[in-house]
């Protein structure tokens, strides 16, 4: 283990204590890892959440954006972080972005969008809707694997770059040469590709995420 390492790991401990953990068995990769000292319910972790205040965000913000869907789920949805809009409507990916992801879903997974489950990586928005810092995706990582490990999907999608960087710990690898691969996530598939702001702002990449999706599909 790297120096860099061991002070991530060591950060990711302090951060995993003031969550209420108090010990460790054996140190596992967090993608291969259960958070056990945190609910076994989708609603009680959604109640853990709303009152948690581990980073400065917990300030600014209006509503946490915690998840919504099937809760045994096939696919799951990851986005990067709230926007705005969501931050002061509490709905999840509302808006244009909302309605592309949906005909994303519906057009070419051909399953109705409440069959599957949509969350960001974060829990609340960034101020002027900037790319969060390490340490808050750190803070907000644990609740996300937790709703992993309780909805156990087949198929994980990240949209965007940042819920792929921090979910995989792959922080050098470019979105645009990794979008569309197949990756081992504990017992899941993980495949990465745009985020529909992203694809709202460059039209022509669509084709792209509707190759990745066609994927998707497939594996169902």
């Amino acid at each position: 283990m790297t120096q860099i390492e061991k002070i991530r790991l060591l950060k990711l401990l302090y951060q995993y204590r003031a969550m209420g953990f108090e010990y460790f068995q054996e140190y596992r990769p967090l993608a291969l890892s259960t958070s056990s000292a945190l609910s076994c319910n989708l609603e009680e972790l959604k109640a853990t959440v709303a009152q948690c205040h581990l980073c400065a965000l917990s300030k600014s913000r209006k509503n946490i954006i915690f998840g919504a869907g099937n809760l045994k789920a096939k696919v799951m949805f990851i986005g990067d972080n709230p926007s705005v809009s969501e931050d002061e409507t509490g709905m999840l990916f509302s808006g244009k972005s909302g309605e592309l992801l949906a005909k994303m879903i519906e057009n070419v997974l051909l399953i109705p969008k409440e069959e599957v489950y949509v969350t960001h990586i974060l829990k609340c928005k960034t101020p002027e809707n900037r790319v969060p810092t390490p340490e808050e995706v750190a803070c907000c990582k644990p609740y996300m694997m937790q709703q992993i490990q309780l909805i156990q999907p087949k198929i994980i999608v990240t949209l965007g770059s940042t819920s792929f960087h921090h979910l995989t710990g792959e922080y050098e690898t470019p979105m645009d040469t990794i979008r569309g691969s197949v990756l081992h996530f504990g017992e899941a598939k993980l495949i990465p590709t745009f985020h529909p702001n992203f694809l709202l702002r460059n039209p022509s990449a669509k084709k792209e995420v509707y190759a990745d999706l066609l994927k998707v599909r497939s594996m169902l």
